[in-house]
């Protein structure tokens, strides 16, 4: 068993396997990092199915059903599109969880509103058939540093929310 010290990708990856879950990632921002991070340890075959980088529009429309009409209103980042994005890779992955990332890593592309080092994650379950308990949650954060540290920042916060979401499952 593993205590606070441990790595994230650790402590998340023993949370899912202790309930025979699976995960799935969707990432803009984070290009690939998380599902870096969770293959990172020995045995993730175990919960970890695949991560998707959907980096343009394009990529989210086509892979995880994101609508054309919330990027094209609210942008990619967005807590509309954060929640399809989740949503999305978890159906497509059949997955227990969906995570996904969409924000703006720096140092350019922020705005008044939406400032580099914004980020929305989403988190999806999916509960059994007939229950009504899936759902989809998005967090918005702002993170300062470097682009590298932006997305570093990004991914261990994702892996941390799904971590708290798995613990109230």
């Amino acid at each position: 068993m593993h205590d606070d010290a441990d790595p994230i990708e650790e402590r998340l990856g023993d949370a899912l396997r202790e309930r025979d879950q699976t995960i799935a990632v969707a990432e803009s921002c984070t290009g690939g990092l998380i599902g870096s991070l969770l293959t990172d340890v020995p045995g993730s075959s175990d919960y970890f199915d695949r991560g998707l980088v959907t980096y343009s529009y394009d990529a989210k429309l086509q892979h995880l059903g994101v609508s054309r009409e919330d990027l094209d209103r609210r942008g990619a980042v967005s807590e509309p599109v954060a929640r399809q994005m989740a949503r999305g890779v978890r159906d497509v992955a059949e997955t227990t969880w969906g995570v996904a990332t969409t924000g703006i890593a720096g140092p350019s592309g922020g705005t008044e509103e939406k400032p580099v080092g914004t980020v929305f994650i989403g988190v999806a379950y999916a509960a059994d058939w007939g229950t009504g308990d899936s759902y989809a949650n998005v967090s918005r954060y702002e993170f300062d540093g470097t682009r590298g540290e932006v997305k570093e920042q990004i991914a261990l916060q994702a892996l941390e929310d799904v971590l708290e979401a798995v613990g109230q499952s």
